[in-house]
């Protein structure tokens, strides 16, 4: 099996504006007593999420964002005519709809085809639901057998406890499991540290800042750049 991560490892989000999904959730509000502006639920959103959310992530732990959306819009008074899950997608889809890493795509149909099992662990605060559709929406040929987020199950990334429940649900030894990540601490030391084998994917596109580099992981990794990098590794060794 191949498990990935998902943001800049299988998908991107491109022009990510949050106040475009705001506005996207206003169409939705039933209630709001206290006549709450864009502004407000800014503001509100910034005390729930940017102080006290962000700090329980700061220190490996993560809050459903469903649990931070209630907590935000009782807090502000208002009600929507949405599910908690529509509610994340409605915002997480305006604010960005998702785009695909370069040849992602084209990676996942190749495992598909050499009988390669797949299955997805993310930090996020969206819930697997909510990241499920966004997968199966832009990269629908997928057949990952499940989608794990954080936010989900409390623990984030490079905890091993996610890592150990991955195992758990594939059936399989760390030897027989591949992870692929392009977070050289969450992802690549958090894999090797249960035995998982750890592939760094190395991209340029809208990289991430403060990233670790090569030479301060210590622990044994495939490095790439680009998706047809890996395929190339496993024709290789179906060749063997």
């Amino acid at each position: 099996m191949i498990i990935f991560d998902y943001g800049h490892t299988l998908l991107y989000e491109p022009d990510w504006n949050s106040e475009r999904g705001d506005l996207a959730l206003m169409k939705y509000i039933t209630k709001n007593p206290n006549n709450c502006t864009l502004e407000d639920i800014k503001k509100g959103a910034d005390l729930v999420f940017g102080k006290h959310v962000e700090n329980v992530r700061k220190i490996g732990y993560d809050i459903s964002g469903q649990v931070g959306n209630r907590v935000l819009y009782e807090y502000l008074g208002i009600e929507f005519s949405l599910s908690p899950l529509e509610h994340e997608i409605v915002f997480w889809d305006a604010a960005s709809s998702g785009a695909i890493m370069p040849d992602a795509d084209k990676m996942i149909d190749y495992i598909n085809s050499k009988g390669i099992r797949s299955a997805v662990i993310s930090n996020l605060l969206w819930s697997g639901e909510a990241l499920t559709e966004r997968l199966n929406r832009l990269i629908p040929n997928n057949q990952f057998e499940f989608i794990m987020t954080s936010s989900d199950y409390l623990f984030r990334k490079p905890n091993s406890i996610l890592f150990e429940i991955a195992l758990r649900k594939a059936g399989l030894d760390a030897k027989d499991v591949w992870y692929c990540g392009d977070n050289p601490q969450a992802d690549i030391e958090g894999a090797a540290q249960v035995g998982i084998f750890p592939i760094w994917y190395d991209n340029n596109t809208e990289r991430a800042k403060d990233r670790l580099t090569e030479l301060e992981m210590s622990c044994e990794h495939l490095h790439i750049n680009e998706w047809f990098e890996m395929i190339e590794v496993l024709e290789k060794i179906n060749e063997h």
